[in-house]
C-alpha cells in the first residue's frame, strides 16, 4: 500500500508508538539506525515488503536485512549457534548482520530471503531503532530509505526529497552518525565474510577463534549486498504463456484459468508478495511451469528480472 502523503514523525514515545502502528498495518516507515535512514517494513507481510521495492524502485529482488530488538527477538526467526550467540554477544547492537537457517515457523516472507532458506538479521544500535523494533514486536526489513541508485539518505530531509508520497511516515530522529555499511557474516557450514562493513574482518576473526572463509564468484549467493541472489528451480520455466502445453502447471496473473495465481486482480504488489512461495510449491510437483505474462511496470519489472532467471538455462 502507498499512502497519498508522508507523516513526519518525531522521535518521542508517542511518534515512536504511531510509527510501530503503521508497520503493524503493512504499511512503509522510514526510520534512523547508527549508519543511515532504513525503509521498513513488517518482514512478515509479503505486501508490506514488496511496496518497499516499489517504493525503491528497486530492479530486482536481492534478500534484505531483517532488524530485530534483541538476541531473543533475533532467535524466533532463525536457527541460533554457538557461533551467533558468541558474535551477538560481542557486536549487538551494532553494524553486523548474520546470515542463520530460518527456523520452523519463522513466519518471515519469502520476498525478504528471495526465496532462500536463510535470513540476514542483525540488532541495530540506534536508541529509536530499537524502540521501534521493541514496540513493533517483530522483524522489519528495511534498505536504505532513498530511491535505487541514489546517494543514502542520513537525515529525515534527505529521505523526504527522494520518498515524499511514496510512504506513510518518516520517524525523524535528527542526523544519522554515518558509518559503512554492516558487516555480513554467514553462519550456515564455514563461518563466512559475505561483505566487509562497520566490524572489521580482524575482530571477528578473534571472537570466533578462527578464519572466515570469503565470498567467491560463483559461490552461492546468500546474503543483501552481494551479486543477484536467486532461487532457480528445478523444473523448467515458460514465460508469456497464454495456456498451458503438455504436463505444465500455469502460474496465472490476472483473469486466467490457472493453478496458481499471483493476483487475480491484476495486483503487482500482490503478485510480487506470492512470487517465491508460489514457484516454491509449483516446483515440488516436478511438473514443468508455464507463466502468465506480467506487465513490467512499477513492481512488474523486479518480477519479470527474477522470472527471466529462473527461466534462463542452466548447466547441469
Amino acid at each position: 500500500m502507498i499512502p497519498n502523503s508522508t507523516q513526519y514523525l518525531n522521535a518521542d514515545p508517542a511518534g515512536i508508538a504511531a510509527a510501530a502502528d503503521l508497520l503493524r498495518q503493512g504499511l512503509l516507515v522510514a526510520f534512523p539506525t547508527e549508519t543511515v535512514y532504513g525503509l521498513g517494513g513488517d518482514a512478515r507481510n509479503g505486501e508490506a515488503v514488496a511496496a518497499i521495492y516499489a517504493a525503491k524502485g528497486r530492479p530486482s529482488f536481492n534478500p534484505l536485512i531483517a532488524h530485530v530488538a534483541s538476541v531473543e527477538a533475533a532467535k524466533r526467526y532463525v536457527e541460533w549457534s554457538d557461533n551467533a550467540e558468541q558474535l551477538a554477544a560481542a557486536f549487538w547492537p551494532g553494524p553486523l548482520t548474520l546470515v542463520l537457517p530460518l527456523r520452523a515457523g519463522h513466519g518471515v516472507s519469502s520476498l525478504v530471503t528471495a526465496g532462500l532458506e536463510t535470513l540476514a538479521v542483525r540488532v541495530p544500535a540506534h536508541p529509536t531503532a530499537r524502540a521501534l523494533l521493541s514496540a513493533v514486536d517483530g522483524p522489519v526489513a528495511a534498505p536504505s530509505a532513498n530511491p535505487s541508485g541514489r546517494i543514502s539518505p542520513t537525515t529525515a530531509a534527505h529521505v523526504r526529497a527522494g520518498l515524499d508520497g511514496r510512504i506513510a511516515a518518516v520517524l525523524d530522529d535528527g542526523p544519522c552518525s554515518v558509518g559503512l555499511e554492516s558487516t555480513i557474516v554467514g553462519l550456515v557450514g564455514t563461518p563466512a565474510l559475505l561483505r566487509p562493513g562497520g566490524v572489521a574482518l580482524e575482530q571477528i576473526e578473534t571472537v570466533l577463534g578462527t578464519r572466515l572463509a570469503h565470498h567467491k564468484p560463483g559461490d552461492l549467493l546468500t546474503a543483501p549486498g552481494q551479486l543477484l541472489s536467486h532461487y532457480a528451480p528445478d523444473a523448467p520455466v515458460r514465460l508469456n504463456a497464454t495456456e498451458r502445453r503438455g504436463d505444465e502447471l500455469l502460474l496465472g496473473f490476472g483473469s486466467v484459468d490457472c493453478d496458481r495465481n499471483l493476483s487475480a486482480r491484476g495486483d503487482l504488489i500482490e503478485a510480487a508478495a506470492n512470487l517465491f512461495a508460489y514457484l516454491h510449491e509449483l516446483d515440488g510437483t516436478g511438473r514443468p511451469i508455464a507463466v502468465s505474462p506480467i506487465p513490467s511496470e512499477g513492481v512488474g519489472a523486479a518480477i519479470n528480472d527474477r522470472l527471466r532467471r529462473a527461466a534462463a538455462p542452466r548447466n547441469s
